[in-house]
């Protein structure tokens, strides 16, 4: 992305945001970066098998990716598309077919090859990389490395690259809808006295003179954003939890003076893992394992690598973002990162337009973990308190084939609409199936928003599609007008688009359908009403 802006919605003294473009004119570079053009749609990636090598005094990284792949159709004589952001260099570009020529040219290598290929047919491209990567400002928000030192002046590095791309730093073909299939080995080679810390599980360790290196293996598929080394004076300890495929290895790897701090408060992993799995089902990535790692930054959803910056305290850094006390009884962090797992890693959007797929549903999580960890009343609470924090200043869903996020309001404006169909619903165990639904339907998979609004409206048996593009496409939250004389309630619809189908249920067991024309119903008694607050909707009383 270029001019990126950086847009915070501070609440009581804290930061908390999301990169979004205002009025940005998208060029041809926006479009190579986030289409699925004539470069890249006739190749499937298949595995990444990387190296890296951070150098913390020079601020610098080198390394190398084999980028295994299959050919999806035919085609003759094609021109391949690798993303690799500047300044960073390719410094050797090779593959086990015949390519006539590769050059960058910006932010992309283009390696045009000499052969016809045949669909089914599997091949590799190899890239040696080296450079100064672009180093981050407000990581995790703005993408980049950071080297940084721990509290003892140690080196610490890491990497956030959810909005900019993992090719800031890594030659991938960085586009959301093609994740390796079977998955990566990374290599991190750090000095001897430092750990290097990745995705999955570490399957070898092996030092030469004055270098380690960590060898860490993922097996399923994995969004390129989440690939993440980690460099630090790290120690490990592990746990289990008994989940519904058995038995999860918990593994974390805290800097070694967190230590009795981490063991203390990453308790809060089980009773997170077993919330989760009641409401979305499995845990995506029982062969990976679960994993939290000190980071130098607040925290990120790398998938079986959960980045926790959070300084071993309840709330979003001490606070709550809710504003009613409820996000104090459970650290922040380790919550909403891990609700991540199911939605961003384990279901992931295609196109970054369609991003509120990973954080409408997963501040959602976060009422749906107080529910079951504390109760339902302080989770309704906890969800209707976000709403401070909407702006309503774009919608939700961004541009799509350019790289484009929505507004940062998909987090608690998107988590106030789920809400709202749940009220629709109105059957907690028919949304709990759903939930859990989507997790199986769309298991390891990247999806449009239209596959998940269709799944939701075809499992609940409600058309949604005007409550989708109410929240989701506008900035317009519906205002129910009423007034109420004795036993008689007169109302209408404001502020909503055509047709909008968002009936209310009242007084417990009465349901009214507003449109925006003016409707009269009859009460069961002259009690003013009680409206629910559930609804993510204005109420006013224009009597």
């Amino acid at each position: 992305m270029k001019k990126l802006s950086y847009t915070l919605l501070f609440v009581s003294g804290i930061a908390f945001g999301q990169f979004f473009e205002k009025g940005k004119v998208f060029t041809k570079q926006d479009t190579l970066k986030g289409s699925n053009t004539e470069f890249r749609n006739f190749w499937d990636v298949k595995k990444y098998d990387l190296s890296v090598e951070p150098d913390f005094v020079q601020k610098s990284i080198k390394g190398n990716n084999k980028i295994s792949f299959e050919i999806i159709k035919d085609i003759t004589n094609p021109t391949f598309q690798i993303d690799l952001q500047q300044p960073m260099k390719a410094d050797k570009v090779s593959g086990n077919f015949p390519i006539t020529n590769y050059k960058q040219d910006g932010d992309f290598i283009f390696v045009t090859a000499n052969k016809k290929f045949k669909k089914g047919e599997k091949y590799s491209i190899d890239v040696a990389y080296s450079g100064n990567p672009h180093i981050a400002e407000k990581a995790p928000w703005d993408g980049g490395w950071v080297f940084t030192k721990d509290e003892k002046g140690n080196p610490w590095m890491s990497v956030a690259d959810e909005g900019i791309g993992a090719s800031i730093w890594l030659p991938t073909k960085d586009i959301w809808s093609d994740e390796p299939d079977n998955g990566i080995i990374m290599k991190i080679i750090t000095p001897n006295d430092l750990v290097g810390v990745g995705n999955g599980r570490l399957i070898d360790k092996k030092t030469e003179g004055t270098k380690t290196t960590y060898t860490w293996q993922v097996k399923n598929p994995i969004n390129a954003y989440s690939i993440i080394p980690n460099i630090g004076k790290y120690v490990n300890f592990k746990d289990t939890f008994d989940g519904e495929k058995g038995k999860l290895d918990l593994d974390y790897w805290v800097l070694d003076y967190n230590l009795d701090k981490a063991k203390k408060q990453f308790q809060q992993v089980k009773p997170m893992l077993s919330a989760f799995e009641y409401w979305f089902g499995p845990y995506p990535f029982y062969e990976d394992s679960y994993k939290l790692v000190d980071s130098p930054y607040l925290g990120m959803e790398h998938q079986s690598n959960v980045a926790y910056g959070n300084n071993y305290q309840n709330g979003y850094r001490g606070k709550d973002l809710s504003g009613t006390g409820v996000g104090l009884n459970w650290d922040y962090i380790i919550i909403h990162e891990s609700g991540h797992e199911w939605f961003a890693n384990n279901i992931t959007a295609k196109d970054q337009a369609d991003m509120w797929i990973h954080e409408s549903f997963t501040m959602y999580s976060e009422v749906l973990f107080t529910e079951r960890y504390m109760d339902k009343k302080s989770a309704d609470i906890y969800l209707i308190g976000l709403r401070h924090i909407i702006d309503n200043d774009i919608p939700i869903i961004g541009q799509y084939g350019v790289r484009n996020e929505g507004s940062g309001d998909m987090y608690p404006k998107g988590a106030n609409m789920l809400h709202t169909m749940r009220q629709m619903i109105n059957d907690d165990e028919k949304f709990r199936q759903i939930l859990r639904g989507l997790s199986k339907e769309f298991y390891h998979q990247t999806v449009t928003t239209k596959q998940v609004e269709d799944y939701i409206s075809s499992k609940s048996g409600i058309d949604f599609s005007t409550v989708f593009d109410q929240y989701l496409r506008t900035i317009k939250i519906p205002t129910l007008e009423y007034t109420q004389t004795g036993d008689s309630l007169k109302f209408r619809y404001t502020e909503i688009v055509k047709n909008l189908k968002l009936p209310i249920i009242i007084d417990g067991d009465q349901t009214i359908t507003p449109t925006e024309e003016w409707q009269t119903v009859k009460l069961k008694s002259s009690i003013p009403v009680e409206w629910n607050k559930n609804y993510y909707i204005n109420y006013k009383n224009v009597q």
